[in-house]
């Protein structure tokens, strides 16, 4: 049997550098996902961190409804954040080398302490308006990326998946309207 080569060529041009890290990604978020399910019953999700943090400070209904489940949400995230450090000083810095790890072209590398790491060229303030905007996004939306988009879509949740079309129709819309500008970091 030959293999039809338009979804070949398709597939090589949304991944031109190999679908495996991708895969690898994919499987360890679902992987990641399935253990926080499994160990709290609750569906992983990144956008109710704040306000189950402010449950320790507040005695406001809104952020009580998240005490019980408060402390692994906190943990959830600073793996989320520790994660992100460790892919840093071991990957991004080349003390450990993976054919998955590609550069990225808008940052720079400086040391610390012996270790090479990379700074993003994007503006503070452009990443503090884009985060303003995905918190404003995720309240509105009632959930994030990583709640409705791997845990609601792998439900088959409807409102999940409203909301998973929704945010990458913005996203790619905002994303060409950005390239047609000219806008850079």
């Amino acid at each position: 049997m030959v293999a039809d080569p338009v979804p070949l060529q398709l597939t090589a041009e949304l991944f031109p550098n190999g679908i495996s890290r991708y895969a690898v990604g994919g499987f360890l978020v679902g992987l990641g996902t399935v253990v926080i399910y499994v160990g709290t019953g609750i569906p992983a999700g990144a956008s109710t961190f704040l306000e189950s943090t402010l449950s320790y400070v507040s005695g406001q209904s809104r952020f009580q409804q998240y005490v019980s489940s408060r402390d692994w949400r906190v943990v959830f995230t600073l793996g989320i954040v520790l994660g992100g450090l460790a892919f840093a000083a071991t990957v991004q810095s080349g003390v450990i080398t993976t054919s998955l790890y590609e550069a990225g072209t808008t940052g720079e590398l400086y040391e610390v302490g012996g270790v090479t790491l990379w700074s993003t060229d994007v503006q503070a303030w452009r990443l503090l308006v884009g985060g303003v905007f995905v918190g404003i996004g995720t309240r509105i939306g009632k959930g994030c990326t990583s709640g409705h988009g791997v845990c609601g879509v792998g439900s088959a949740s409807k409102t999940s998946l409203v909301g998973v079309v929704t945010f990458l129709t913005v996203a790619i819309v905002t994303a060409q309207i950005v390239a047609a500008l000219g806008v850079s970091p």
